[in-house]
């Protein structure tokens, strides 16, 4: 009688170059939109020092696309029709990920002074 082989089976090895999920899926996302550039980046390094120190891991600042409004306005009342001004406002918006955060870190950036051109919006 001869003997049966039994089948082998292999088993799933995950590799530990895959992307990294976070187990607990919490995230941070901080959206700073200012009018200077110069500005609105110093602000999300000041972030990034902020949840670096507390030995978070961050992704960003992604860079959004400006948001351009454009005004048009006559230089004269009733006279000069075909005269006119163009005015334009660049707004820059920047996203800031911050995976895992802790306590320490949402309660820094709570007490965090920015400048007076920039508006933030923190989402949990």
């Amino acid at each position: 009688m001869p003997a049966t082989k039994k089948p082998v089976v292999k088993k799933a090895v995950a590799k530990k170059s895959e992307v990294k999920v976070p187990e607990a899926g919490l995230k941070l996302r901080i959206k700073l939109k200012a009018y200077d550039h110069k500005i609105i980046d110093n602000s999300a390094r000041q972030i990034i020092d902020i949840a670096n120190r507390f030995g978070a891991e961050v992704l960003g600042p992604v860079p959004l696309p400006t948001e351009i409004l454009k005004y048009t306005v006559n230089r004269s009342s009733f006279v000069h029709k075909n005269a006119r001004e163009q005015f334009e406002m660049r707004v820059h918006k920047r996203i800031i990920d911050i995976l895992n955060p802790n306590a320490e870190i949402i309660e820094s950036l709570r007490d965090l002074n920015l400048p007076s051109g920039v508006d933030i919006t923190i989402k949990i």
